[in-house]
């Protein structure tokens, strides 16, 4: 028991650092799989909804490559932290806005037919309310107890 408590304790010291590592981790993972052709489950489904968002402008590959370096450097934000985390978490934020927008984007992909259910590609976006939820608890101490002093011209 007394272990467990020590364990505890330890998680609960590092548990910012914990939150913010395992989902650059995520991030890295699944950034680096759209690098290689048709690795990612998401790969298809990423490039549909990109295409919709830039009504078609951008090239497939481009999309893709750009989605691989977003959700890499994400992830490297994440994980390094420091002067990198700000802007890491701004950059979550706004690919989470873009992620959710397939909800609405690709209607036929992410829901049954006649039913208010996600099909599975829809399970795998909803999914992202947990790291929602783990960035926001990350981006609320960073910006919450960690003031940065605003830099003055001069």
């Amino acid at each position: 028991m007394r272990r467990l408590s020590e364990l505890a304790g330890l998680v609960d010291v590092h548990a910012l650092a914990l939150l913010r590592a395992t989902v650059g981790i995520v991030f890295v993972g699944f950034g680096v799989l759209k690098l290689f052709p048709s690795a990612s489950p998401a790969e298809q489904l990423a490039v549909d909804a990109a295409t919709k968002m830039t009504l078609g402008l951008v090239p497939e590959t481009v999309l893709l490559l750009s989605l691989a370096a977003l959700e890499t450097a994400i992830g490297i934000g994440l994980i390094v932290g420091r002067r990198l985390l700000r802007p890491a978490l701004v950059a979550f934020f706004l690919h989470m806005g873009g992620v959710f927008s397939t909800l609405v984007l690709l209607p036929d992909a992410m829901w049954q037919p006649h039913s208010p259910a996600p099909t599975m590609e829809g399970q795998y976006v909803v999914k992202n309310v947990v790291l929602v939820a783990v960035c926001l608890v990350v981006a609320a101490n960073e910006w919450g107890r960690h003031p940065r002093p605003r830099r003055t011209a001069g």
